[in-house]
């Protein structure tokens, strides 16, 4: 078989992999929160809500439904869509249909596109410099190893492991823009009204992200770089004349990159933990800070399709992790 059709094959295996991860994960999603013991209609309404009340959201609900219906219903609103009453008439809800909020009425997928630019400016924005601080750190390591500042940095980037997110934010808004006064407490400015007070307004909670995630990247690198200097070819390439600088800026540098690419997938899911964090100590009004109001307000629609929709990310930015993979290392093709 050629190098394009088992590259082909590979995607594809990794495509069919993806959709019955998220398959699977609607299914737990599902049971987790409508099927769990408890009466779902009576946690939804709340403690103060009469017998008619809890039954008429039990109606809503469709409780008395078997399990199977009311699953697949559920499916079908994510990818046909699906018609909900209002009392006075009837809604469409288009796909991918997570549901109507039970507090303000709205659907779930129009307040996750509302809320999911926030969330993406400090995700994206956060792992563009964790990835170039981590990696740039544990390249600069293995350059000056056995001196000083390989020491320095080893025990940075061990301090940096050690420190939750939220003690990082804390001291950053202490320091930084109480004491110093040296930026503004965060407010958040679309990318389009001004791209200049975007980011200096999501600088802070940039670095509350990268200063943790980048110091586990700058040791992973480190690591891995040193093993690829201890091969065989490496002695090779020494005695043969290759400059120090040639071979840990290209042989060392690329046996991380598998290593690394692994990480970013598993630090994404992170990540959004880390958002609900960040994002409710700087008040930025994204998916996470709105999670825990919909936890708080046991509004299930909007806390399942936010699952979803964070697992979604999930997958795709591991299985974008299997390809990047593969291509830095064909072999993985074979498998």
């Amino acid at each position: 078989m050629s190098g394009s059709r088992r590259l082909t094959a590979f995607l594809l295996r990794r495509l069919a992999g993806a959709l019955g991860t998220l398959l699977a994960l609607s299914v737990i999603i599902y049971a987790v929160f409508y099927v769990a013991p408890g009466d779902v209609a009576q946690i939804t309404c709340g403690p103060r809500c009469s017998p008619a009340q809890v039954h008429q959201v039990a109606a809503q609900l469709r409780l008395d439904d078997p399990l199977y219906v009311r699953y697949a219903d559920f499916l079908q609103g994510l990818f046909t869509g699906h018609d909900y009453s209002t009392g006075t008439g009837v809604e469409h809800c288009g796909a991918p249909c997570l549901g109507v909020s039970y507090q303000s009425d709205q659907q779930v997928t129009a307040l996750i596109a509302a809320k999911l630019p926030v969330t993406a400016s400090l995700a994206v924005g956060a792992m563009v410099l964790w990835l170039a601080l981590g990696v740039g750190t544990g390249v600069l390591s293995v350059w000056r190893r056995g001196r000083l500042g390989e020491r320095v940095l080893t025990a940075l980037t061990l301090a940096g492991t050690a420190t939750p997110v939220f003690v990082v934010g804390l001291l950053l808004m202490i320091v930084v823009c109480g004491q110093l006064q040296w930026l503004p407490f965060p407010q958040y400015v679309d990318f389009g009204d001004d791209p200049t007070q975007w980011a200096w307004n999501l600088l802070l909670p940039w670095l509350a992200l990268v200063l943790v995630e980048a110091a586990t990247y700058a040791r992973v690198t480190r690591s891995a770089m040193l093993e690829t200097l201890a091969d065989d070819h490496v002695r090779t390439f020494r005695a043969y004349g290759v400059g120090e600088r040639a071979i840990v800026g290209r042989h060392a540098l690329r046996g991380a990159l598998a290593p690394v690419i692994a990480l970013t997938a598993n630090g994404f899911g992170s990540l959004f933990g880390g958002a609900m964090l960040t994002e409710s100590l700087f008040g930025l009004p994204g998916l996470g800070r709105e999670l825990v109001q919909a936890v708080k307000s046991v509004d299930l629609p909007v806390v399942v399709g936010l699952v979803m929709v964070t697992g979604f990310f999930v997958v795709l930015a591991n299985a974008v992790a299997d390809v990047l993979y593969a291509v830095a290392d064909r072999r993985v093709v074979l498998t």
